[in-house]
């Protein structure tokens, strides 16, 4: 195969098993189930597990099928190195509890996904501060740092009101104040936007949603960008502070987190993504698309109150989007008029499915204050900007015009 690095983001993506030469002259990475492996010479065995050799000592910490994936997710990001984990949410979560200690500070978007927010109020019981701030402004976020900072968190898109983060300033923010910073790219993926860009030190991908595709194989990914210098980070324990510097962030969320912890992503499941990810960018292209066009349907509807979607004009961070991301996404949410019952309106869809998932080939739609936002109480929705009424929808690859048909009769 070429050794040509000019190649574009889908052939690299489609070739990269290849370029490991994997068993037999496959073309995937097979799927390997294994969880011990033994060598010819014990002393080998034991090297390994120090970390003087390269090589496998345990499932729970490495597998082959997972390490493609991981060799395929750092590529896209053009990162230096990934980790796997069984979802989004454990390779968050595994990398707080890996990074951060009693006592430190983080600052996080206050406009959060409802199980990401509720994970960050569950580290302040085990003494970590959490200031939520809104992220689309910078100056909010410099205002938020305290001599114990640690870490930034943000998403690039916000689930559901799509707040576009203010990605460079506070890029630049953190680089001023040696502070980490770990950006959620689940909403744009890759394909639309890469973080490392804007000075991200590590980049989270919720495999399960739009790089997998499929909505059949649950998964998570941190991906390392080598831009931190991990020399000046306290709590980077002795044992992990030798070798490369730029490594030592992702060696002990190996260890501490993904080790630890145990919520390693299985072969199974890193197949179906792996695969599912090939046809990344043709499927983001469609389904975003797909969402521009039902988006200015749905602006003009007099049934629909609001639309909220960076891809028009009167986003609040429209040209944000449209300066930062390849294109503006596929996720959308829009206020019903007072008057249509939710319930109502879901039901009498017959294309769309109502259903949790995000990035999915299909087109689905929830009732976000009856469900994912549930638990957080209407007085943390309504500063949210998150209406009883509100419908987020993550647009699929449909033929447009049953899209906006399914709406029109559903509407009506």
């Amino acid at each position: 195969m070429s050794k040509n690095k000019d190649q574009g983001f889908t052939t690299r993506n489609l070739h990269a098993d290849r370029a490991d030469k994997p068993e037999h002259g496959v073309l995937h990475k097979p799927i390997h189930t294994s969880v011990a492996y033994t060598y010819d010479d014990a002393r080998d065995l034991a090297a390994v597990f120090q970390g003087r050799m390269a090589g496998y000592n345990y499932g729970r910490q490495q597998n082959p099928t997972v390490n493609a994936l991981q060799t395929r997710i750092t590529k896209m990001e053009q990162g230096i190195t990934s980790t796997a984990f069984a979802t989004g949410m454990a390779a968050i979560g595994s990398t707080l509890f890996a990074l951060l200690r009693a006592g430190d500070h983080m600052i996080a978007s206050a406009f959060l996904f409802g199980n990401t927010n509720s994970l960050f109020n569950s580290f302040r019981n085990f003494g970590v501060e959490v200031s939520f701030v809104d992220t689309t402004s910078a100056s909010e976020v410099a205002a938020a740092i305290q001599d114990n900072t640690r870490l930034v968190f943000t998403e690039t898109i916000a689930n559901p009101v799509t707040q576009v983060a203010d990605l460079q300033g506070i890029g630049e923010l953190c680089q001023q104040h040696g502070l980490i910073y770990l950006v959620d790219n689940t909403m744009t993926s890759p394909w639309l936007f890469r973080p490392i860009s804007v000075g991200a030190s590590f980049i989270v991908n919720s495999l399960t949603k739009t790089i997998g595709g499929h909505g059949n194989a649950l998964g998570g990914m941190l991906t390392d960008t080598g831009l931190f210098d991990w020399s000046s980070y306290d709590n980077i324990a002795d044992t992990y502070r030798k070798g490369d510097v730029k490594l030592w962030g992702s060696t002990q969320v190996r260890k501490k987190g993904l080790r630890d912890f145990g919520a390693t992503l299985g072969p199974e499941a890193a197949h179906h993504l792996a695969v599912g990810s090939e046809t990344l960018p043709l499927r983001m292209d469609r389904a975003c698309d797909n969402a521009q066009q039902l988006a200015e349907f749905c602006d003009q509807h007099p049934r629909i109150k609001k639309v909220y979607y960076p891809g028009l004009a009167h986003h609040p961070q429209h040209d944000r989007a449209r300066s930062l991301f390849r294109k503006t996404g596929s996720i959308m949410s829009i206020d019903l008029a007072d008057d249509i019952d939710c319930f109502d309106f879901l039901n009498r869809l017959q294309c769309v499915i109502a259903s949790s998932n995000l990035g999915d080939t299909r087109t689905l739609a929830i009732p976000v204050a009856h469900t994912i936002y549930f638990e957080m109480g209407a007085e943390r929705r309504a500063s949210m900007g998150i209406s009883d009424n509100m419908i987020r929808l993550s647009v699929g690859i449909e033929d447009i015009d049953d899209l906006l048909q399914d709406f029109n009769q559903a509407l009506s």
